[in-house]
């Protein structure tokens, strides 16, 4: 017999793929059998591979290879075939992370539910009702409306007692729910909530186009969650439209601001890692040493909340030395052209001071144009006097086919937008700022240059810049000026660096050192400084204002709309492409428009009872110069919103809307316009009341609601104690 050891490596390899089973020539190699390996090789045999991805609420979208054995999902594996970036950027892939390797374990999970289940005390008088031949509508009304029966189960709720049904009996206890309520009290009272689509669009789409070809109320969950960032559409009008994560790869200066990059965008977060290979200078702010902190070369650890402090000090430090000691020529080039800082703000007296009011528009000088009142107005430099420039609000709806950033007036002739007044005249006048960081009621009084326009009626108006306006506001003083200017950056007044230091735990050298060197970089670089922010600055009251304090730093160092610059939303990105198409279908809005859409916060707050265990004193939040919310009850100020048509509120009225049709239909009422002026005119009368006034009357509550793809109590819906006893 030879020796094993001198067995040529093809031989080998042949003995290895054929498991150990040899003639008896090779016995002398292994004595053990290895049939055991048949079991390992099952379990990765598979019939065929599919594409796919996963359903969750990272939008990640990641590419997976799916690998199914008779109609199963046996494991998965990254898809690797992403098209290339070219040579001078990192890959995209591998896309993926453990969460999203695990999901097919989670598919076949002996705790999902897979039969229907209804509450017993129910189910049994719903099968009585039945087994009795009555109509299915009119057996669910025998037992809601029956105060005793509904009772029983109602008690039972939260205590089990939960059997099994068939999928025949709960569709047709559901729609004989659903047909009850609408013809006793309105399609409005079937209400539903769904979590965000981006985890299944197809699913979020069915329910919700049922809910709106009824008539009922479809929910919204961003509010609900406080991830989306408000301040988004506040500024722009539309929803997180920032930069593919490969884009981090291209900012010199990345501030993370809120957001854990490697948890929250762990197939993208390598983006943030290798730019540093390229000398980019990673900051992280954060309240505790997270993930994301361990990639930073300077940590800020921001208190908890206070990160409008650490970016309103940061923005002082800018306009100070950007553009108060010094004019940066790309800085004032970019906010003339691309934000609002250059037009004229109207100015109303108060007290000895004066307060802002709105923007000074084309029909206050009597300037002829389509749509006057929604075109605002600048100082033009060349001219020496006011200006209408081309592209505002109104220039989107003129149909003059003109709404376009050239700093051009309506004629085309060249517009040079005035920052500051200063210059121009010399008079000035002390503004009265709100100041929400000390007792209820401060007031700040600070100086700024200002103009006087003549209306064609006769009357003077005093106008300031919105710039202006900003640098009073974040206390950067200029010469001449007078009011409670903080002298330097160790004064403690607002908005200084040595006023955050106080609140934030910041050093103020790090604030000050952060705002230069992340606007040095923006000027040098024509705007590649990037700040990345989430989730961990929108869970607080005033969220809104976080996060348009800290866009401030990105628009003012003219970085958004650049490569390599401006914000980055937590998820990366948000693209829908089909979303117009999935709009039409979710919503119905091939049906009828508008989507019967409202806030879930709003609704959950009334409809639990939430709002009589407010104890917010609405004065901490109103403003002192104005006062109009200071005794007001924030249940009280959603039911004026409803009235006035500034937020969609259902139940809409103590009425049911097919009644209300029907009922002006009787008194004559033939077109829509006659039937709306019909309602009206119950409302004025107080004929016809809003739900939101009266959330507690029988007539006003949702009856039926459904909820899919989400757990509403234990995670959707914030103070479940709430939900509980209601």
């Amino acid at each position: 017999m030879s020796d094993p050891t001198h067995i040529p490596w093809w031989q080998r390899l042949t003995y290895l793929r054929h498991g150990g089973r040899i003639d008896e020539n090779w016995t002398e190699l292994s004595p053990r059998p290895r049939d055991w390996e048949a079991l390992y090789r099952r379990r990765w045999q598979h019939d065929r591979v599919v594409r796919s991805t996963h359903g969750v609420n990272c939008t990640g979208s990641c590419s997976w290879q799916v690998f199914i054995k008779d109609g199963l999902i046996t494991w998965e594996t990254q898809q690797t075939d992403y098209p290339s970036l070219g040579r001078d950027f990192p890959e995209y892939e591998p896309r993926g992370c453990p969460r999203g390797a695990s999901f097919s374990w989670y598919t076949y999970s002996p705790i999902r539910v897979k039969h229907p289940y209804v509450r017993g005390e129910l189910m049994a008088m719903w099968r009585a009702e039945r087994a009795a031949g009555r109509d299915p509508v009119a057996a669910w009304a025998s037992i809601v409306r029956h105060p005793e029966r509904r009772e029983t189960y109602i008690r039972a709720r939260g205590k089990g007692g939960l059997v099994r049904a068939t999928w025949e009996e709960v569709t047709e206890l559901i729609a004989a729910a659903t047909v009850h309520t609408i013809q006793t009290y309105g399609p409005d009272r079937v209400a539903g909530f769904s979590p965000i689509p981006a985890m299944s669009q197809v699913s979020y789409a069915s329910g919700s186009r049922f809910l709106s070809l009824l008539g009922g109320t479809m929910l919204s969950f961003y509010d609900w969650y406080a991830d989306w960032p408000p301040a988004s559409p506040q500024i722009w009008g539309e929803q997180t439209d920032v930069p593919e994560s490969a884009d981090w790869y291209n900012a010199k200066y990345f501030i993370i601001w809120g957001t854990n990059l490697p948890m929250t965008r762990t197939p993208d977060a390598h983006f943030m890692v290798e730019a540093r290979y390229n000398g980019t200078k990673v900051i992280g702010v954060s309240p505790d040493y997270a993930e994301y902190v361990k990639f930073a070369d300077l940590w800020l650890p921001a208190k908890a909340g206070t990160d409008a402090a650490l970016a309103l000090a940061m923005t002082h430090v800018i306009l100070k030395e950007f553009y108060v000691e010094r004019e940066t020529a790309y800085f004032t080039d970019y906010v003339r052209r691309y934000t609002d800082l250059p037009f004229l703000v109207t100015l109303k007296q108060h007290g000895d001071a004066w307060i802002c009011d709105r923007l000074l528009n084309a029909d206050d000088v009597g300037i002829h144009t389509d749509l006057p009142e929604w075109k605002p107005l600048i100082w033009d430099e060349e001219r020496g006097g006011v200006a209408l420039p081309n592209g505002t609000l109104g220039s989107r709806w003129d149909g003059s086919g003109r709404w376009n950033l050239k700093l051009e007036d309506e004629t085309g002739v060249s517009l040079s937008p005035a920052l500051t007044l200063r210059g121009t005249t010399q008079e000035t006048a002390l503004i009265d700022f709100p100041y929400f960081g000390g007792s209820t009621g401060e007031i700040i009084q600070r100086g700024i240059p200002v103009q006087r326009i003549q209306r064609p009626d006769g009357e003077t108006l005093l106008v300031t810049t919105v710039f202006d306006l900003l640098l009073a506001q974040c206390g950067v003083h200029r010469d001449g000026l007078p009011g409670d200017y903080p002298t330097d950056y160790d004064d403690p007044r607002p908005y200084t660096p040595a006023w955050q230091e106080s609140i934030t735990g910041v050093k103020r050298e790090l604030a000050i050192q952060v705002a230069r060197e992340f606007a040095d970089n923006a000027d040098k670089t024509h705007g590649k400084s990037m700040i990345a922010l989430g989730a961990g600055t929108n869970h607080w009251y005033h969220s809104d204002m976080i996060y348009r304090c800290i866009i401030n730093l990105i628009l003012l160092t003219g970085c958004e709309g650049v490569n390599g610059g401006g914000w980055a939303h937590y998820v990366g990105q948000e693209k829908v492409r089909p979303l117009e198409g999935w709009q039409m279908l979710s919503f119905g809005l091939d049906w009828t428009r508008p989507a019967r859409q409202m806030q879930g916060t709003n609704f959950f707050y009334l409809v639990s009872d939430q709002f009589r265990y407010e104890d917010l004193e609405t004065r901490s939040l109103s403003s002192p110069l104005r006062g109009r919310f200071h005794d007001v009850h924030p249940a009280d100020m959603n039911a004026l919103a409803a009235r006035l048509g500034w937020l969609p509120s259902y139940p809409q009225f103590d009425h049911s809307s097919l009644d209300l049709v029907d009922e002006a239909r009787e008194r004559g009422a033939r077109t829509d316009e006659e039937v709306v002026q019909d309602v009206v005119h119950r409302l004025r009368s107080n004929e016809v009341r809003f739900a939101a006034e009266a959330p507690d009357d029988p007539r006003n509550f949702p009856r039926v609601f459904f909820v899919w793809r989400s757990n509403l109590i234990g995670a959707s819906g914030k103070g479940h104690e709430y939900f509980l006893t209601s």
